[in-house]
């Protein structure tokens, strides 16, 4: 096809520090030649920006719904938007209202504000969202004739972990109505298929990162300073970063000196670094808070060991595959994480990284002092780390891909996807049983016990 696409990027805030995966596809999207537009429910309050908002100039490509937060607000405002705007809109306006087929997205007013703020707008070619919910919110507005264009979703792990725990029906309409699914694991397009989305609009799209971004060198154990650690991510449960400063704090009392960097901000920062004292590490650990790309490359670069313990938090909410591991693998960095979500399709354990059971604090301290202890394991992991990343989460690779699986969508009358770069998913069968164990809790814990 090769032609100039009109795309909107759909997402919950923009922009967003921790949602590289996001301004990597926009910017990837308007190198490529593209016309970009970010639709986004609010801007996320944060007192830094990445430097690629500005050098993109992305505040003037962004269109918010401007919702007032009090519901009696919204029904004022609504009712004079309606007095300005309905003789040339009248009938979208009040499609938006239409309760028994929206629901909640009716009653709050959302779709209302959503169709002033997008009069005049012309249509797309492709509605691309990031998270399942924006999907759902992007194909009501569609229905009500707000939207135009193709509609293509991004599921990424809170999405249909604990969203969909206690609602499991709760993406019926979008399932009924997008044209292409892209998961950004197998085990989420596994998932979706779970829960009722047709497999054949599924296909599996990696988030990535611009490797040119991240200067590589080999490690190598240096056993005359301190062991250096990282941990870069939001403060919440499913990240972890409890079991990281419990392990951290096991090394240490085995007298092998640790230099942590935790690089990040969230609603347990306060919790985290209270955990850090009482376990004596106030002189090991440094809370960076969020810090921009450059500072987090910094650390990246003089790092060893990059510490990512994600877990399943008690609501259920999994991980997709963090691109901080992205990240640090494509420097060198040796890491640790977890048999979670996608994270196996990233770090191929013992060859890339090293994985150890979710909340395992005894596994991730012994993870640690096994590669104190095997400095002769250090570059080939590096290594393979590296071109692990290369070759398979390249952004500017998978953004091509992107604009491919674009292209065959508007090329297919039908709908349905033709076909790029596909990853098939299918139903899968239960693991069989084994000792009373799942056989994946078995190899979990066949490869944990390999480490030291």
């Amino acid at each position: 096809m090769n032609r100039r696409l009109r795309i909107a990027v759909f997402v919950h805030e923009f922009p967003a520090l921790s949602e590289t995966f996001v301004l990597n596809q926009v910017t990837g999207l308007m190198d490529l030649g593209h016309e970009v537009t970010v639709l986004a429910v609010a801007p996320r309050q944060e007192s830094r920006v990445h430097a690629d908002v500005e050098r993109y100039d992305l505040s003037g490509r962004v269109r918010y719904p401007a919702l007032p937060a009090s519901h009696l607000r919204r029904i004022v405002r609504a009712g004079l938007l309606f007095l300005r705007h309905g003789w040339r809109r009248g009938r979208v306006l009040l499609r938006c209202l239409d309760v028994r087929r929206y629901g909640r997205d009716a009653t709050s007013l959302r779709l209302f504000f959503w169709a002033v703020r997008l009069a005049g707008e012309a249509p797309f070619d492709i509605i691309h969202c990031h998270f399942g919910p924006v999907g759902q919110l992007a194909a009501k507005l569609r229905d009500a004739g707000v939207l135009a264009g193709r509609l293509v979703t991004v599921f990424h792990g809170v999405d249909v972990s604990a969203y969909v725990r206690d609602q499991p029906d709760y993406y019926r309409f979008l399932f009924a109505r997008g044209e292409l699914f892209l998961p950004i694991s197998r085990a989420w397009g596994q998932k979706l298929v779970e829960l009722g989305c047709d497999s054949g609009r599924i296909q599996v799209h990696r988030m990535g990162v611009d490797v040119g971004r991240y200067p590589f060198h080999i490690r190598c154990f240096q056993p005359d300073r301190p062991l250096r650690v990282l941990t870069v991510g939001r403060m919440v449960e499913k990240k972890g970063i409890e079991y990281a400063l419990r392990a951290v704090a096991e090394v240490v009392h085995q007298g092998i000196p640790v230099e942590y960097d935790v690089v990040g901000d969230g609603p347990l920062r306060d919790q985290l670094e209270g955990l850090a004292g009482a376990l004596g590490l106030s002189s090991s650990v440094i809370f960076h808070g969020w810090q921009e790309q450059g500072a987090v490359s910094t650390l990246m670069n003089d790092g060893d060991i990059l510490l990512a313990p994600s877990v399943t938090s008690a609501d259920g909410d999994q991980e997709g595959i963090p691109v901080t591991l992205m990240e640090a693998m494509a420097t060198g960095m040796v890491v640790i994480s977890t048999f979670h979500s996608g994270i196996p399709e990233l770090v191929e354990h013992e060859h890339s990284g090293l994985l150890v059971p979710e909340r395992d604090v005894g596994a991730l301290a012994q993870a640690l002092v096994h590669l104190t202890r095997c400095p002769d394991a250090w570059s080939s992991m590096s290594q393979a780390a590296r071109r692990r990343v290369v070759s398979e989460f390249e952004v500017s690779r998978l953004n091509a891909g992107l604009v491919r699986h674009f292209e065959a969508l508007l090329g297919s009358s039908s709908g349905e996807p033709a076909g790029a770069d596909v990853e098939p998913i299918t139903r899968k069968r239960a693991p069989e049983r084994r000792d009373g164990r799942s056989q994946i809790d078995h190899q979990r814990r066949s490869a944990a016990s390999g480490i030291g």
